[in-house]
């Protein structure tokens, strides 16, 4: 287990310096059509055995345009702080199924359910897949991991002080005075926060700005769906 994490943390420090915290894209933020979402599905009999979906929705409709899963083996065990390099090559598999077919819909900007900097490691998967497939990339956690001093109790007196009471959306500051991501009240009647940072080539301001408009629910609607149609998928197909 040393081993692999030695071998995984060489790895990633070589992807982490290709990341990009900042807006860049040729596109402006009004002209966004393609969103994408991914989610990974775990089989209860075979912990080995998972079902990646890849849903691409229109930005201003929300209405899924594309929808493709596959089922994979996932080889090698679960280490804290590596996720991404047991699911990132299956979402890597349905981006490049696109690309090959020139797809129209392919995603300008894709979220991923899990974190971006917002990361024990400053590199979670939503930075993992944006450096390797090259696409700006949001990262979306439903719970908060203690990061450079962040708690949930910590932010949650934040969230419930006086003046952040109707606030959207709190900056999550951590003790070494960095910006790591944003902790939203993502849709009405919605106590619980999500937590949104940025992955790969997407500022912060951007990324809360696409996440507000893409929420019908708690859960952004691209990993929504993808959550939805993976689980599906699997049940269906094994």
């Amino acid at each position: 287990m040393v081993f692999v994490e030695t071998i995984g943390d060489l790895a990633q420090e070589s992807l982490k310096k290709k990341l990009i915290t900042e807006d860049d894209y040729t596109w402006k933020l009004g002209e966004l059509t393609y969103v994408g979402g991914v989610d990974i599905t775990f089989s209860k009999h075979n912990s080995s055995v998972a079902c990646g979906t890849l849903v691409v929705l229109d930005f201003k409709t929300l209405d899924a345009v594309y929808e493709d899963s596959v089922i994979a083996e996932i080889d090698g065990p679960y280490v804290p702080g590596f996720l991404a390099f047991r699911e990132a090559p299956v979402f890597l598999q349905l981006l490049k199924k696109m690309q090959d077919s020139s797809h129209p819909f392919y995603p300008q900007l894709l979220m991923i359910d899990g974190n971006g900097i917002l990361h024990t490691r400053g590199f979670g998967s939503a930075c993992h897949l944006g450096v390797l497939a090259n696409l700006p990339t949001i990262g979306i956690g439903k719970n908060l991991h203690h990061v450079d001093g962040l708690t949930k109790s910590r932010v949650r007196e934040l969230l419930e002080a006086e003046e952040n009471f109707n606030a959207d959306f709190i900056s999550l500051i951590g003790d070494s005075g960095n910006t790591l991501g944003a902790a939203m009240r993502s849709s009405k009647g919605s106590f619980k926060p999500i937590f949104v940072s940025v992955g790969h080539r997407v500022s912060l301001a951007s990324t809360v700005e696409v996440v507000k408009r893409t929420c019908k629910y708690r859960v952004p609607e691209p990993i929504r769906q993808a959550d939805i149609r993976s689980r599906d998928y699997l049940r269906k197909h094994h």
